[in-house]
């Protein structure tokens, strides 16, 4: 018999976390951690943060959940911030990120039914990743976390991120969109062209499209803007978020322009949990706490911040390969495996994790100051100058 109740999906965890504070951790030993991943980019607003606790507290003892045959006040509210802050039309409310990359995928391929396309397909990027459903999965572009769930979902062509040449060479008239990161954060945090987006928007409309970004991890001020694509002038057709959307609160949200917000009509999707009020009222929270403080605005300028650090500390190290990152998605790829960094970093009482195999990534709250970021850039750096030493 198992040792835990819990399955095993996620490997050894050697650390019970117990209680948070701002950008801190605590595990039940009474140990403290400098958090530099925020849940995997989820607690922008760092723990136990008090107009949330407040927010959700005050909601729950009025109104959790009525399903969605009402309107409940939270969930119009927040579409409603989102909308003015966006420009997207509309939107739909689900528990996840993966859920609202469903539901973006739904929007594209009926929008090819509805055109009179058989088998719609969706072009996705290589190193991409989405989620975990079937859907999901069969869009991610990383081989590795598919082995073991075939046969997958097919109306999905895979190319190389930020290469516009790959892209442009596609002839398929079942084409009907494109589904991709503005930032890759589990590739490895890799940034693109600053013109990517761009040139994206570009062949979709040339070709008729719809362009979908995949802003689960970029999104909610993550990169010092609000929503990645709102360092450029570009408007998508679709939008899908989720993860610093609720500062732990399970909500993820598809929004919709354009071609693609009529594209779902009643019947067509649900949730039964999608959009209830406590979740809803907690998230709006969120948005207005990241505008109303400029944390959206700190978080641009502690993400160069970090960089700078970064590269002044490190500046001929051998085992670095690059830095990268935009906003407070840091990147320190290295010409090694690291994946042992994790632990170490723990011992010295910060959380970080490794993604794509030799890369470090960094996703601490928008709240991070100068003096956290410099216990990080300190940390971090020792770790990788003891790398295999």
């Amino acid at each position: 018999m198992a040792t835990t109740a819990l399955m095993n999906t996620y490997g050894e965890r050697k650390l019970t976390l117990v209680k948070g504070d701002g950008v801190y951790l605590w595990d039940d030993q009474g140990r403290r951690y400098l958090d530099a991943l925020s849940g995997i980019a989820v607690c922008g607003l760092g723990h136990s943060h008090p107009g949330v606790t407040a927010a959700i507290s005050e909601q729950a003892g009025t109104l959790m959940h009525v399903s969605n045959l009402y309107n409940n006040e939270p969930s119009q509210r927040l579409a409603d911030l989102l909308r003015a802050e966006t420009g997207m039309e509309n939107m739909f409310f689900s528990n996840s990120g993966a859920e609202a990359n469903e539901a973006a995928i739904k929007i594209a391929r009926k929008f090819g039914n509805d055109q009179g396309i058989q088998n719609p397909t969706i072009i996705t990027m290589n190193s991409s990743f989405h989620g975990r459903t079937m859907a999901t999965l069969s869009a991610t572009g990383n081989p590795k976390v598919k082995e073991g769930f075939t046969p997958l979902l097919d109306g999905f062509i895979h190319v190389d991120y930020d290469n516009m040449d790959a892209l442009r060479a596609i002839d398929n008239p079942d084409v009907v969109a494109i589904l991709v990161e503005p930032v890759q954060g589990e590739g490895g945090v890799k940034v693109p062209a600053d013109d990517y987006l761009t040139q994206l928007r570009e062949v979709c409309d040339q070709r008729g499209w719809l362009l979908m970004l995949d802003e689960i991890q970029t999104g909610n001020g993550r990169t010092g803007e609000l929503y990645a694509f709102q360092h450029t002038s570009i408007m998508p057709d679709v939008i899908t978020t989720a993860k610093g959307l609720g500062n732990g609160l399970p909500i993820g949200a598809c929004m919709a322009h354009g071609k693609a917000a009529q594209v779902l009509q009643p019947g067509n999707h649900g949730s039964t949990y999608g959009g209830n009020p406590l979740v809803c009222q907690g998230a709006y929270t969120v948005i207005r706490t990241l505008l109303d403080d400029k944390l959206i605005a700190n978080a641009k300028t502690i993400g160069t911040y970090l960089l700078d650090g970064f590269n002044r500390e490190l500046e001929g190290e051998a085992k670095v390969q690059n830095i990268r990152g935009k906003g407070l998605m840091i990147g320190i790829e290295l010409t090694q495996p690291c994946a042992d960094l994790v632990g170490a970093a723990a011992e010295a009482g910060l959380l970080l994790n490794v993604t794509a195999g030799n890369t470090i990534r960094l996703l601490p709250p928008l709240i991070t100051t100068e003096a956290e970021a410099d216990q990080i850039i300190s940390i971090v750096s020792q770790l990788i100058r003891n790398l295999n030493d």
